[in-house]
């Protein structure tokens, strides 16, 4: 590290200590809530697809869901002389609750790359952003692809950090597998006596004879039928999108949302495509790290990522032995499905006919 670079990363380090109301911020420490909550406002700033799902401070590990959905009415009328009025939750009160796993969000920039840095004005922004990025992405991959939680994760058999936590998926898969639709008649799973699956099934989407060699013409025709796995309350909502995998539907329909200004500074990172034409009757959507022969119908508002309050540390360490700065932050995060009954979830899709 040059000279010049290390009166920068000093004073920064001096920075993050006078934030949190630390001296020494080489030894792990607690992040305070005022700069947790700043974190988590500029997370949200590194993905357009971040800013439309709801990144949530709860205070307790475990839970009740934050989010309430309306799945019953509650309209009535009762005669006050004979008995009391009778309130009723527009929710489901069956809802499986949250809890917030530990996630270490590790990371480490080179000497030489500070170096190329320390030039620029806004040095410390670009450690910072570089940092929150970094854990922006992990986030999303998780929500998708998370499927357990695992003591000692393994980035090279789980590449897709399918072993960091329980995503939304996995929460769908789990807690509303009526709301699955996961194979089809032309290839329906196989199972033996006990009931353990043996052969994975498919549904095939193309040009065919429908329950010969396809379940459906088109990927229209499958979303007008997942449709049906709403709940009934939802199943015309106008906020409802399909976000589905890029071998689904050709790259020509997407284009990149033009959600800010025109202004860089009030850009948001870009990185979801809205289709332009609709699928089934919806918006078509295509996010980062969203398996490639899936589709989900839900809101964005559905989803959200629930973080403890008081539960993030940190600390920031000069590691001359690698000639890089590394930062060690971890936190508590949930992945939440509000509201299940406003999901549809197909998988295991396959473009064309099954083979002979």
């Amino acid at each position: 590290m040059q000279n010049a670079t290390r009166l920068k990363y000093d004073a920064y380090t001096a920075q993050i200590g006078k934030l949190n109301g630390i001296t020494d911020p080489s030894r792990s420490f607690s992040v305070t809530p005022a700069v947790a909550q700043t974190l988590r406002a500029k997370l949200k700033l590194t993905s357009d697809f971040l800013s439309r799902i709801n990144i949530v401070p709860v205070v307790a590990q475990e839970g009740a869901k934050v989010g309430v959905g309306v799945k019953g009415t509650i309209a009535s009328r009762t005669d006050t002389r004979a008995k009391d009025r009778q309130p009723k939750y527009p929710g489901d009160l069956d809802e499986a609750n949250y809890r917030c796993e530990k996630t270490d969000f590790d990371t480490l920039i080179r000497y030489e790359t500070l170096d190329a840095w320390a030039h620029q004005p806004n040095f410390q922004p670009l450690i910072r952003d570089a940092i929150v990025a970094a854990k922006g992405i992990d986030i999303i991959t998780i929500g998708f692809n998370g499927t357990h939680v695992a003591k000692d994760t393994d980035p090279v058999a789980y590449p897709l950090l399918q072993d960091v936590n329980i995503g939304w998926l996995q929460h769908i898969r789990l807690e509303a597998a009526e709301r699955v639709m996961d194979a089809g008649e032309v290839k329906p799973h196989v199972r033996n006596g006990a009931g353990v699956l043996t052969t994975k099934g498919a549904i095939y989407v193309g040009a065919g004879d429908v329950g010969v060699n396809v379940d459906y013409v088109n990927i229209d025709a499958v979303v007008y039928d997942a449709i049906e796995l709403l709940h009934e309350n939802y199943r015309e909502d106008v906020d409802l999108v399909v976000i589905v995998g890029r071998d689904l539907v050709h790259d020509k329909y997407f284009s990149i949302v033009n959600a800010a200004g025109d202004k860089a500074t009030e850009q948001l990172a870009r990185d979801v495509l809205l289709s332009d034409k609709k699928i089934g009757g919806l918006q078509a959507v295509r996010v980062p790290k969203f398996p490639r022969n899936a589709l989900l119908i839900t809101t964005l508002d559905n989803l959200s990522v629930y973080e403890q309050i008081g539960s993030e540390r940190r600390k920031i360490e000069d590691n001359a032995k690698r000639d890089q700065i590394e930062n060690y932050e971890s936190v508590n995060h949930a992945y939440v499905v509000e509201d299940m009954g406003k999901v549809a979830l197909v998988e295991n899709i396959v473009m064309g006919k099954k083979p002979a």
